[in-house]
């Protein structure tokens, strides 16, 4: 068999296949609609709670993490705190950043008490120091605990990851913070 027999099989084979298969994007292309039939994206349904109303989401309560920082680990929670690095520094006499302040010593400061200026009304409006329990549930969910907070952080919503964390920020300390009770 030469080679100009076996170009024109090879020929008609790829034609072949450009025919079957160019026909069907060509139809594809000229019949698209790019109308949906139903506009939007449909979530999923929210299950439904004994008592026929939606679940209500698991409320944070501080006494199922409070037994946990007895034996939380400061190392974990310096791992855990990562996420926290953007936007805050932990150095005895660090400097704040931008987008948030130094965290040494929280334990028992007073609520926007540090030199750092961008405080939002909201959190300038807490008083007292940051208590345990005041401190759990803001790292818990930093909007729902202070409606009208800068902080964007969504929040950590493991118990043990949030024991760690307070373990870790209690060490940030000259003279760490007594645990609770």
């Amino acid at each position: 068999m030469d080679s100009w027999f076996f170009n024109k099989i090879a020929g008609a084979v790829l034609s072949a296949l450009l025919v079957a298969f160019g026909a069907g994007t060509l139809a594809e292309i000229l019949h698209h609609s790019d109308k949906a039939a139903k506009p939007g994206f449909e979530l999923p349904a929210v299950v439904a709670a004994a008592g026929g109303g939606a679940a209500a989401p698991v409320a944070f309560n501080f006494a199922t993490v409070a037994p946990l920082l007895k034996s939380a680990s400061a190392e974990s929670g310096r791992e855990a705190f990562g996420k926290c690095r953007a936007c805050h520094t932990v150095d005895k006499d660090g400097k704040a950043l931008p987008a948030g302040p130094n965290l040494y010593g929280v334990v028992g400061r007073n609520v926007a008490s540090s030199a750092w200026p961008g405080y939002s009304p909201a959190i300038k409006g807490l008083t007292g120091p940051w208590t345990w329990e005041k401190l759990a549930n803001f790292v818990n969910a930093p909007s729902a605990t202070v409606p009208g907070t800068k902080m964007s952080f969504a929040g950590v919503k493991n118990d043990a990851e949030l024991a760690d964390i307070l373990a870790f920020l209690r060490s940030l300390a000259d003279s760490p913070a007594p645990l609770p009770n």
